[in-house]
Parts: C-alpha cells; sequence; structure tokens
C-alpha cells in the first residue's frame, strides 16, 4: 500500500482533474479528482483529493448537477487554470454529455470513450481511447510512486482494494487481458481515476488552462 498516505500535502498552483465513470445500471458511478502537480510529465506527481460513489441506480441528471456543482466549486480554479472533467462516455453516451454541455460548467469537459485497439483519436470533441492506455496510465503511475491517495478519503479504502484486484496483462500477440474491467468485480473508482489521470498526462495544457 505505497500509494496510500495519512495525509498529503498542499502545493502552491496545482492543476485538478476530475475523472467520471458512468455506471449501467448494476454498476456504481463514481468521481475522483486529482491535483498534479510537477513542471513536466517527467516529474508529474498525483494526490487523490476526493472520491465519491452514487448509488446504484442515482439518475444521471442527479449525477450531472452534483458533478457540476462540485467542478464549479471555487478551490478548484487558480489564476489561470480550470479544472478538466473527464467523463466516461462509452455506454450511456451522448445524451449525458449533452446534459454537461448545457450546464454552467466551470471547467473544460472531455468526454472520453473507451475502445479498443491501440489507437487514440479524436473527433467533434470525443476522445476515443483505447482501454489499454487507460489502463497503462494507471500500472505506470503507481510503479513510479507518483500517484498518492489520502487515506482520510471517505472511499479510500474501497479504491485500494479496486487498485489490489485491477491487474493487466499484455500478451506476446498484443492482447490485453485484464483482471477486473467490468468482468464481475466493481472498479468505477479505478476507472474514474484512469480518466483524470489520461488527461492529466495525454492533453496539452494550453487547451484547458486559459479561460
Amino acid at each position: 500500500m505505497g500509494y496510500l498516505l495519512e495525509d498529503l500535502p498542499r502545493v502552491q498552483q496545482p492543476a485538478y482533474f476530475i475523472g467520471l465513470d458512468l455506471g449501467q445500471s448494476q454498476d456504481f458511478s463514481a468521481m475522483a479528482i486529482l491535483e498534479r502537480h510537477g513542471a513536466s510529465k517527467h516529474d508529474y506527481a498525483f494526490h487523490c483529493r476526493h472520491l465519491h460513489r452514487w448509488k446504484l441506480r442515482t439518475s444521471y441528471p442527479a449525477i450531472v448537477a452534483e458533478s457540476v456543482a462540485i467542478a464549479n466549486d471555487p478551490k478548484l480554479r487558480t489564476r489561470d487554470r480550470k479544472p478538466l472533467l473527464a467523463v466516461d462516455a462509452t455506454g450511456v453516451g451522448a445524451p449525458v454529455i449533452d446534459l454537461f454541455k448545457k450546464a454552467t460548467l466551470h471547467a473544460k469537459l472531455e468526454p472520453v470513450q473507451i475502445v479498443g485497439g491501440s489507437t487514440v483519436s479524436k473527433e467533434r470533441g470525443l476522445n476515443r481511447v483505447p482501454k489499454r492506455d487507460l489502463v497503462s496510465v494507471v500500472q505506470v503511475a503507481l510503479q513510479n510512486g507518483r500517484l498518492r491517495i489520502a487515506e482520510k478519503l471517505p472511499d479510500a479504502a474501497t479504491l485500494v482494494k479496486e487498485l489490489q484486484n485491477f491487474q493487466v496483462k499484455i500478451t506476446d500477440t498484443g492482447n490485453d487481458t485484464y483482471g477486473a474491467w467490468r468482468e464481475g468485480t466493481h472498479d468505477d473508482l479505478v476507472l474514474a481515476v484512469a480518466l483524470a489521470l489520461w488527461c492529466a498526462v495525454s492533453l496539452e495544457p494550453a487547451q484547458f488552462y486559459s479561460w
């Protein structure tokens, strides 16, 4: 549990990334907020500041409303940066994204559709990201010790359990097999973290820092 800390120091001028996993009827929806600091990809570090899991079958309009309220919190904005909100657009897709677009959202909205294959693409504002890329960004952050989770967060223990159950194997043929990703175990918090992490390390800062 090297990624679990009792407390995390605050840093000056951080950037905030919010990951929102939208579950289906039998899956939880979950949110994770990461605080990124560091000057470049070579020294980025991430502190998980907030975790939230909604009750099963919470309506999508309710989740959108709560998510917008959280993203609009002034604590997530600095003088020249606004938070980025990465939303899973894989299952429920366009209707929920449209709800976010209609809301008064003071964050950069980045819909992410999880796909197979190995190619990242973007069309009409929709990021298509291979599942292996999301898995890898979490694995790397854990292995190099750059992802830290505040122990006092209400769902920290749940996230730690999900991370422990979360495995990926890249076979010699280039195919990915996953120990847990929407297959028998809940991994909503991990996916929320993965969405935020991927955006934090993959998207050009200029896309969302300026107002």
